[in-house]
């Protein structure tokens, strides 16, 4: 259940809304807005899944987000009009996709990718048609098709894999550096100029970001008792027998028994326990 409410959201409603919102709404203000999708997942993972988080840590997330609001500002400000409430609803919906994602992000990521193309591409495929649009140029399509290979295939696989190690919310502050990502390709491959605005959004990227990679989240903490199935190694969470030899990772449904230790760790698919 988990998988389809995340297509309905990520795949269906939020490009639908998208489409819609940037017909009425302007391209500067729509990539503005466009940010909120980093806001949207941080904070349901931190108000409604309850993921940890420390001034340190929200610091440095509103560091990245400042960063990439910067790269997207065009001197003008965000129109509040309908296609503005679309373009937020979109960010919105992709947020509660994120968050559905991680639910299921110890099993296969490529297969969960699949899933998504496929069912997402085929709906919206359909309601273009219906909407009366026709089919592009063959050359367009190949075009759209290794953009979409790269951008959303490559790109989600990876997504899902951070969502199983680093928790929602991390994952996505570190999505919205996508951004000034860009930028530096485009200095590098199309020879664009190096910009004030993007020196300033690199050094605010680049706080945020070591913030983030300097944290230390260290305390005594329990486990459950749990059995489930993913690609693991035979670490301190995994310490259990096979009849014969095995390589790693390897993936194959396992226990793990109650235990009770300290050590560092992230909100990883092992780590999702409360704090107080």
């Amino acid at each position: 259940p988990w998988l389809a409410l995340a297509i309905g959201m990520g795949g269906v409603i939020a490009p639908v809304l998208l489409m819609f919102g940037l017909t009425l709404n302007t391209a500067s203000s729509s990539a503005l807005l466009l940010n909120l999708e980093g806001l949207a997942t941080m904070a349901i993972a931190w108000l409604v899944y309850r993921e940890n988080v420390d001034r340190r840590l929200l610091f440095g997330a509103f560091a990245i987000l400042a960063g990439a609001i910067l790269l997207s500002w065009q001197g003008e400000g965000v129109a509040f009009n309908r296609g503005a409430l679309m373009v937020a609803g979109a960010c919105l919906a992709w947020g509660i996709d994120n968050n559905f994602t991680r639910r299921i992000s110890a099993t296969d990521p490529v297969v969960i990718a699949m899933l998504k193309g496929l069912v997402a591409g085929v709906v919206n495929v359909g309601l273009a048609l219906a909407g009366g649009a026709l089919f592009p140029p063959a050359s367009v399509i190949a075009a759209t098709a290794a953009v979409g290979f790269f951008g959303i295939g490559v790109s989600l696989v990876m997504f899902i894999v951070a969502l199983r190690h680093l928790g929602t919310a991390r994952t996505g502050a570190y999505y919205s550096l996508a951004p000034f990502i860009g930028a530096l390709l485009a200095i590098a491959i199309l020879g664009d100029a190096v910009t004030l605005k993007l020196a300033a959004a690199g050094v605010l990227m680049g706080v945020g970001l070591w913030l983030h990679l300097s944290e230390r989240h260290e305390h005594e903490h329990d486990h459950e008792e749990l059995e489930h199935e993913h690609s693991h190694v035979h670490d301190e969470h995994h310490q259990h027998h096979h009849d014969g030899p095995v390589s790693e990772p390897h993936s194959h449904w396992h226990r793990h028994a109650p235990m009770r230790h300290r050590h560092p760790h992230y909100p990883d698919l092992h780590h999702r326990h409360g704090h107080g």
